[in-house]
């Protein structure tokens, strides 16, 4: 009886430990992405600023799992919608609310891939599809909002960032991989395979 008592107690330890760590890299995340949108660039071409964004957002996903790093991008929505952040383009509803909302869909991508090989190539490519995840549902809405046609919106929302995001994940996969034993030690959820 007192085994059983010490191994729940002891199972109980390591979930409420795993999940504060999770909760702290959500929020960690989260700031993350929110402190990325003040390093912009401007382009006078297009409504749609430089940002930092695409390489948190994809390094969240990748360090915290499909859930946690999408949770993080919620969050992070949240707390913009809330005012307590700022958007690039000002408002979830403004002109780069589309990127805003791939922010999800990137992470949860990235981060079902990264809890399910160690494979630099495989989590590689699936930043590289997350990236034209992004930009395809920034320039969807783009051409929404903006009431452009397909390829104004591809040429002021998808062309001018393919170079910078295909860099910025390339450094998300760089530290990714650098850390990679250390993220899944830290953030494992149990569905780690091999």
């Amino acid at each position: 009886m007192e085994r059983t008592r010490s191994l729940a107690t002891s199972l109980s330890l390591t979930f409420d430990r795993r999940l504060a760590l999770m909760a702290a890299g959500i929020a960690a995340a989260a700031l993350a992405t929110a402190l990325s949108t003040h390093l912009r660039i401007p382009l006078p071409f297009t409504p749609v600023p430089i940002t930092a964004q695409t390489m948190v957002v994809l390094l969240s996903g990748a360090i915290l799992g499909a859930a946690g790093g999408a949770i993080s991008q919620i969050v992070f929505l949240a707390l913009g919608t809330a005012g307590v952040t700022t958007f690039a383009g000002g408002s979830l509803a403004g002109v780069t609310g589309g990127y805003l909302v791939g922010f999800i869909c990137a992470a949860a991508i990235v981060g079902y891939t990264a809890r399910r090989t160690s494979s630099v190539m495989l989590v590689g490519g699936a930043m590289l599809l997350s990236t034209l995840v992004i930009l395809g549902i920034g320039a969807t809405w783009l051409a929404l909002i903006g009431n452009l046609s397909a390829s104004e919106a591809f040429a002021a929302g998808v062309l001018p960032f393919l170079p910078g995001d295909l860099m910025k994940a390339a450094g998300a996969l760089g530290v990714w991989s650098a850390g990679r034993a250390a993220w899944r030690r830290l953030f494992a959820d149990g569905a780690d395979h091999e």
